[in-house]
Order: structure tokens, then sequence, then C-alpha cells
């Protein structure tokens, strides 16, 4: 029996692909589940809705009325928690506690920009920065402001968040009076369609705010407008050829970009046995879960782990001991802690990665050899947890290069910390970098050395060991993307994402008209 085929929402209408539609499959059961299909799909009518009904309605709203669409939002989703959690399980192979990193992470980050909203208050564009006098005389000056982008925020999401994907993007972007298009990683459609099926039948958004395309791409970049803006998370080559598009390169479409991001862990320097013990411990306690959460399927997780050549043989055996307790399986079983990947490409990209890894290192702990529990490993789509070890680090640039997307991190000694800080640049830019010690002032500048080839320099000592929220966990008070390899883009980042969905002008005039057209802030 075919699996059901799940409608489009464009233009304020359900939609049904005209095709047969991709199936999307349970990755540990091997079972179809549903179908997605956007084969026939009115796209420049679904834009053009989009622009002149959604932004023209969320545009004439005060950012407390958008913020508390927001919150209403929240509510519906919270109500069906609990659909979700099935979802995720099915359709992304997830255990509880990891299927909690994408939908409860999704609910907070919408909460929190429902609470912007009611501290921006009824206001309807943000001041940026102060102004600034042009004459002499100070009755003439200029005020640059943020006002909504009269256009279509298009969100090309991927597949290993999509909840959080799609909540800490819209978010923002409703916040800020700009429309709404998100066309979902095809693979784990079904709970982003879900999603948006919820809220559009609770009637809580003006018509056109949130629209939603599931399946193939084709045809969305050619719609895109001058003032239309586009959101990508994924693979570097799609990003090339996102950027390369007409629509971009002609009518200078503002694009955002998270890409490849080959993450590090660093263990700094400690000055005694003591110390060392206790920061490679966090260290240690972060990579093995950074490398199992989400099966290893986060672009912020841990794929080198730098530490002090005494300490590589002792950091090699912690991370192994966290790695051996990890049990594979059918995450429905309450005794696995980590389930598989999305889908068999994923699994046969993971395969061909590590391969590539291990003819240039030495493996350290392989839990290939486990088995899994509840689950058959010749239908789902499992990998275990692999540790490698290079003690070459600076000839073999493949372990900076290759990013394997699953519960695989590599592991190199260096021999003082501008070799460390070298070798973390070797990256070419990435999401997040997290530092390991106790000397106050060597993580300080450890920090700002990396500062500007990071979007997130997470750092961590013994005295915020049980506080900090995770290396690979992204919050939306602060930045989330990165410089280079990482895509150059930016997301959240409390106010700083209001930013991107906004277009800024310079309003030159006397203090009498800037006053009277600038809120109180």
């Amino acid at each position: 029996m075919t699996a059901s085929l799940l409608p489009n929402y464009i233009a304020g209408q359900w939609v049904t692909g005209q095709g047969a539609g991709t199936p999307l499959f349970d990755p540990v059961l091997g079972t179809e589940l549903v179908r997605v299909d956007a084969t026939g799909l009115d796209l420049p009518e679904a834009f053009r809705f989009a622009r002149e009904q959604g932004g023209s309605a969320l545009r004439a709203l005060t950012y407390r009325e958008r913020g508390a669409l927001l919150t209403a939002v929240g509510k519906v989703l919270q109500a069906n928690r609990d659909a979700y959690y099935e979802i995720s399980t099915a359709n992304c192979g997830t255990v509880k506690n990891d299927t909690a990193v994408d939908v409860d992470g999704g609910l907070f980050t919408l909460g929190h920009f429902a609470r912007m909203g009611e501290t921006l208050g009824d206001q309807r564009h943000l001041l940026d920065g102060e102004a600034a006098r042009l004459g002499k005389d100070p009755l003439f000056q200029s005020q640059h402001v943020l006002v909504p982008t009269r256009g279509v925020a298009l969100f090309i999401n991927a597949f290993n968040f999509p909840s959080w994907g799609l909540w800490e993007k819209a978010a923002p972007a409703l916040l800020s009076g700009v429309p709404v298009i998100v066309k979902p990683a095809t693979a784990t459609a079904w709970l982003t369609q879900r999603m948006v099926q919820d809220v559009v039948n609770a009637g809580i958004l003006p018509s056109g705010a949130l629209s939603i395309v599931c399946g193939s791409s084709a045809g969305l970049l050619d719609q895109l407008q001058p003032f239309d803006v586009v959101s990508f998370t994924g693979s570097a080559d799609t990003a090339a050829v996102i950027r390369s598009h007409p629509a971009v390169v002609q009518r200078s479409v503002r694009v955002n970009i998270e890409a490849d991001s080959v993450n590090s862990a660093l263990l700094l320097p400690a000055s005694s046995a003591e110390d060392a013990a206790a920061t490679l411990e966090l260290l240690a306690k972060e990579v093995a879960r950074e490398m199992t959460v989400k099966s290893g399927q986060k672009c912020t997780a841990i794929r080198r782990v730098l530490v002090p050549e005494a300490l590589y043989d002792a950091a090699a055996s912690a991370i192994s001991a966290r790695l051996a307790k990890t049990t594979v399986g059918n995450p429905r079983n309450e005794g696995v802690r980590m389930g598989s990947l999305v889908s068999r490409a994923q699994k046969n990209a993971v395969d061909q990665g590590l391969a590539q890894l291990m003819a240039h290192t030495e493996v350290l702990h392989d839990g290939r050899s486990a088995a899994l529990v509840g689950a058959d490993s010749a239908v789902g789509c499992f990998a275990a947890p692999v540790l490698l070890g290079t003690r070459e680090p600076d000839a073999n640039a493949v372990v900076h290069d290759v990013e394997v997307f699953g519960p695989v991190a590599t592991l190199m000694p260096y021999r003082d910390m501008p070799q460390a800080l070298q070798l973390i640049r070797q990256g070419q830019g990435s999401l997040v970098a997290s530092l390991y010690g106790s000397d106050a002032a060597a993580l300080a500048s450890a920090a700002l050395e990396l500062a500007d080839s990071h979007g997130r320099v997470h750092v961590i000592s013994p005295d915020v060991a049980a506080l900090h929220t995770g290396h690979g966990n992204v919050m939306p008070q602060s930045l989330h993307g990165g410089p280079g390899r990482a895509g150059g883009g930016e997301e959240l980042g409390g106010a700083r994402a209001l930013g991107f969905y906004h277009r800024r002008s310079a309003l030159q005039a006397s203090t009498a008209v800037l006053t009277q057209t600038t809120p109180v802030t």
C-alpha cells in the first residue's frame, strides 16, 4: 500500500503535488512512512501571495503584536509535542534525548523571540546605532534604522534539525515582519510539515505568513526578487550553486549560508596533574556527548580533538571509555542511548567519509563490533561511534578537511599553543570551537585568538562544568554561523537575528523630524 502524500501549503491553500512523490522511510525499520512531492505547484503565485498578503499583514503589526503571534504558535506546538516526538523517532531514528534537542530546542528558540517582541514593544522599526551629526549645526543629522524588507524569507533547510532548523529561522523572520516559505530537507520533511500544518490549522498567523514546499527545490530560487532573502543550511557544494544563481548574481538577493564545518575541541596545558585530570575529564565527557548526540549529525559537533602531547594516550583512553558505554540500536528501546542515521544515503556518506579518514589515521575506539539493541544492521541505517587519531596532525591535511557527518572524531596532539591554534585554523573557518582549562587568562587569550575564525568560542573551566549548555547546543542569545568554510553566515545572536530580515536605511533629516519618527527605546 502506497503511503499518503503530504500536502504543501502555498498561497493560503493546501496543495498536493501532481507526482507520485518521494517516499520517506523509517531509518531503523526500513518501512515507508509518507511521501512528499512538489510537482506542478504554482510557485510564482506562492511567492507573490506571500509577499503581498503575508508581508503586508505582518508589517501592519507591531513587534509586540508579532511576538504575541509567536507565543500563540508556541502554545499550539507544545500541545502537539508528543506527536512530534513520535514522528521524529519514526522518521529521524532519534532517541528521546536527541529528539528533545530538536523539538524542545525549537520551542525554546521560538519562545525567546516571542519574549523579545514584548520587549521591543509598540514599534515597527528599530534604531541602528545613535544619530550622527552631518554638519556643524546639530539640527541636521542622520539616523540609521532597520525596517522589514518587502520580500520573502526562503529557507532551504537541512535534514538533521527539522524542528529547530525551522523555528530558529522563522521566529526572527516573522518577528521582523517578513513572511516565510520553508523548504525542508526531503528525508526528514514530515516533522516540519506537521508543525506547519498544526500552526496553519490553528489560524494564528496571517494568510501567507508561513508556507511550506516539500519535495524538490526545483524552481524555488527562480522566484526570488531583489527584496527577498534566502537562508540555506547544508553542503558547501549546494551553497556554491545558490550563490551563483541569477537571482543572487543579477538581482542581489541576500543570501545566508551555513555550510560544512570541521569544529574543534582544545584542551589547554595545565599547571598541575590535578588540574590536568579535571579538565581532561571535562573534555572527554563533552567529546563523547558531541559524537553521539543525534548520532553525530550536527553541524556543530566536535570533529577534531586537540590535546597536549603528553596527554594523547590518556585522552584516547578517557574518550574511548565513555564511548564504550554507548548502546546503539532502536530508539524505541529504553536501553538505547544512540539511534540511527536518518537515511541510507546518509549511512553511505558516513561510511565513505570514515574510510577516507581511516586511510590516514589510527583507530583508537571502534564501536562497530558491538551488537545493535533491538535492530537489524542489514535493515537499519546505523553508524557506531569511532574515535580516530593521528600523531602527526601537521602533515595530515585530510583530518582538517574531511568532515564525516556522523559519530566520528579525530584526536591529535600538539607541542605548544601556537601549533594548537594553527592546527585549529586549518579548518578554514568553523561554527564553533570549545576550550577546556583552568587558567582563566590562558582561556581568554586562546578564545580571542580563535574568535576571528569561528562563529562561537565555547570556554569551559571546572567552575562552570555543571552549568554550561554544551559545545554543540546553539542558544538563541548567541551567534550561530561562522566564517570561511562554515559559510560566512550569521543567524540568531539575540536581536542580531532580526537584522538579517530587515533593510537598513539612513534617515537624513532635522532633529525634529528624527525625533518624531524615532520611537523611544
